[in-house]
């Protein structure tokens, strides 16, 4: 481990995003993905924002009624939500399916399993990314440098599977 004088810090509290309409966003993160609603930030008697917590370890989002902001935010992908593994990850994809929301479909990633392309209600890409890694990263060859990220990932997923499959089972 390495030693530091950086200061201590623990996770990602919450991560916030601006919207046009809030009863839409907390209707699909709650629907698609289970969140209910912890905290309503009001002004005047209207509603303005809200942070939606999630019962199995999702992080904490929050929504500001922004609709100018949102349609500028449309189409990034600002975080990546954790999933346990490939297998959650899989099953969520499926869920996400059946709900009639698109996605990429899992793929293999820097050092873990990637479900990219869902998109909520304003456009913003909501990524997932599992915790488990297929790819050991150690702390003391740090950075890992990756060029040409889609390209690297395929070659880097056909090693991992001959590896993992041993000829004989060919």
């Amino acid at each position: 481990m390495l030693t530091t004088d950086a200061p201590a810090l623990d996770g990602v509290h919450h991560v916030k995003l601006p919207v046009s309409d809030l009863e839409r966003s907390r209707s699909w993160y709650a629907s698609r993905l289970g969140y209910d609603t912890l905290i309503e930030f009001t002004k005047g008697g209207r509603t303005t924002g809200i942070t939606m917590r999630h019962p199995n370890g999702g992080p904490m989002i929050g929504f500001v009624l922004n609709p100018e902001l949102a349609v500028r935010a449309s189409g990034f992908d600002y975080f990546s939500i954790g999933v346990r593994d490939k297998a959650d990850l899989e099953e969520l994809a499926e869920r996400l399916g059946g709900l009639g929301e698109e996605n990429a479909g899992v793929h293999f990633a820097t050092i873990g399993w990637i479900l990219p392309g869902t998109h909520d209600p304003d456009g913003h890409e909501v990524r997932f990314y599992t915790n488990d890694h297929h790819t050991h990263v150690p702390d003391e060859d740090l950075p890992l440098v990756v060029d040409d990220p889609i390209g690297t990932e395929a070659e880097r997923e056909r090693a991992h599977h001959a590896k993992a499959v041993p000829p004989s089972a060919c």
